[in-house]
């Protein structure tokens, strides 16, 4: 074994031990399922900020986005993150302190699923039904991406074969997700959250001023463009970055749409719910938010650069998703460059923890003790929470076995059902004292339902992005049935102005 491998290894071993460490001495501080599932609602703002974005931005921020612009799809990752950065914002800014208020006034709930039902007194249980259905369909299609993501890194640094870097991903996330649970996951969130910043910011300017500086450095990538264009890079490159070059009106409709998305991430929208104070929320908006835009600049300039940087190196297909780490293996010595790609697995790791841990909650307490065992004990449930952990998990993996699977493509989909599902149901339950149970179960049936026609049909209708028609059906059909349903649940109708109520 060289010794640039040893020290790679020794820096990868180093990182994916300490959040193993982290699981361990997490395990002994959940006593309920509430501290399992929400860490006991006591999660101070910077962990909770940068675990909410760093749980959000996925390993598709480093190797989805930076991949896109590799191959000239810098429009469409720039007016992808306005919107992302714009929904981030006023995710905060307008439901934050709303939803922890909510959450708490409406049976003091820990999950999504858990809140609708609660805030619709649905004693049918089909809204928890439907909810937990798609939370396990598109939290697996999503978590799959993260495993794609680990796979093609161990790959790309150290030429294992895909299959046995998925296994070692499964191996590691499984281990502390299912031992530490929310305390661990947004403590290794918040870890990797900064690791992640880092890695952009420095690698950034060190790329700017190895290729002579902004303006040198842009006008090379430009020059890389018009040359793929031309057919210099071969007829792969050539048919991408056409096919990029091509950006309608309603491609920027699309690629802004996705902001719509925050509103209804199970995964994002929790850590509201579990920070310790109201008063707190301004400040994580803050850090949350410049966060974001940093990490996003850094997205555009190391996918874009990496182009020329990389030279004679060309990146096709599948592979320019591996810009990022090859960037960093060029750039740095062994062990820094190692450090710095736990940045992917970091990135891979926050959202796969948080999303398996979301959909293991809604499992065991909205099906297992809401529904078939409502008697069950705390100890009961944090077992069925784990053992859902790695059912789902597992069904994960077997999705991300085909190693050209592609990290943007699986995120964008899951993306849109989450968004389409529950964004306008939560916001409908915050803000409209007139919404019932039965328009919050045929919203969320119809904006589910959409998503996933919508995406199968090969090659979509008019080029639209699935959020939006799947946004626009579930709001339409929640409004519709509520005004015909007419809400004349007297308790529902008080506790709704008790909450407004609050100050």
């Amino acid at each position: 074994m060289s010794l640039q491998i040893a020290a790679k290894i020794s820096a990868f071993i180093l990182y994916l031990g300490f959040m193993v460490y982290i699981g361990l001495r997490n395990a002994r501080k959940n006593n309920s399922s509430s501290d399992f599932f929400l860490g006991g609602r006591k999660v101070g703002p910077w962990v909770t900020a940068l675990s909410a974005e760093a749980s959000d931005s996925s390993a598709w921020l480093l190797m989805g986005l930076p991949g896109l612009c590799y191959l000239g799809g810098i429009k469409e990752t720039f007016w992808t993150a306005v919107g992302l950065i714009l929904g981030t914002y006023l995710n905060w800014l307008f439901v934050a302190k709303p939803l922890r208020r909510c959450t708490i006034a409406f049976g003091d709930s820990i999950t999504i699923p858990e809140f609708l039902t609660n805030r619709f007194k649905d004693k049918t249980h089909l809204l928890s039904i439907i909810s937990v259905v798609f939370i396990v369909l598109f939290f697996t299609i999503y978590t799959a991406s993260g495993f794609v993501a680990c796979a093609k890194l161990f790959k790309s640094v150290f030429g294992l074969p895909y299959h046995a870097g998925l296994v070692i991903g499964l191996a590691v996330i499984l281990s502390y997700t299912i031992m530490g649970g929310y305390l661990a996951v947004c403590t290794t969130d918040f870890i990797q959250g900064l690791l992640i910043f880092i890695a952009f910011v420095v690698s950034s300017a060190i790329i700017i001023v190895s290729l002579g500086g902004p303006a040198e450095a842009f006008s090379k990538a430009s020059d890389f463009s018009q040359r793929a264009l031309n057919g210099d890079f071969g007829r792969e490159m050539l048919e991408k970055f056409s096919n990029n070059s091509r950006y309608s009106g309603m491609s920027i409709v699309s690629a802004l749409a996705w902001g719509l998305g925050y509103f209804g991430m199970p995964h994002i929208i929790v850590r509201f719910m579990g920070i310790r104070s109201e008063e707190e929320l301004s400040k994580a908006r803050k850090i949350g938010t410049s966060w974001m835009i940093i990490s996003y600049i850094g997205t555009f300039i190391i996918g874009t650069l990496g182009t020329v940087y990389l030279l004679p190196m060309l990146l096709n297909g599948a592979t320019s998703e591996t810009v990022f780490s090859e960037t960093m293996l060029k750039m740095y010595p062994a062990f820094i460059s190692g450090l710095f790609l736990c940045a992917i697995l970091a990135a891979s790791m926050s959202t796969a923890d948080s999303q398996l841990l979301s959909a293991a909650s809604a499992v065991s307490r909205d099906i297992f003790k809401g529904i078939i065992r409502k008697d069950a004990d705390e100890k009961t449930v944090l077992r069925i929470g784990r053992i859902t952990v790695f059912a789902i998990a597992a069904v994960a993996f077997v999705l991300s076995l085909n190693p050209e699977s592609s990290i943007f493509g699986l995120v964008s989909y899951a993306w849109a059902g989450f968004g389409a599902t529950f964004g306008p149901l939560i916001l409908l339950a915050l803000f409209w004292r007139g919404m019932t149970g039965k328009g919050a179960i045929a919203g969320l049936a119809a904006g589910g339902i959409t998503v996933v026609a919508w995406h199968n049909l090969k090659g979509g209708i008019f080029g639209i992005y699935e959020i939006l028609p799947g946004f626009a059906a579930c709001t339409l059909f929640a409004v519709i049935v509520s005004l015909l349903d007419k809400n004349k649940n007297a308790q529902m109708l008080a506790e709704f102005d008790s909450y407004k109520a609050l100050k």
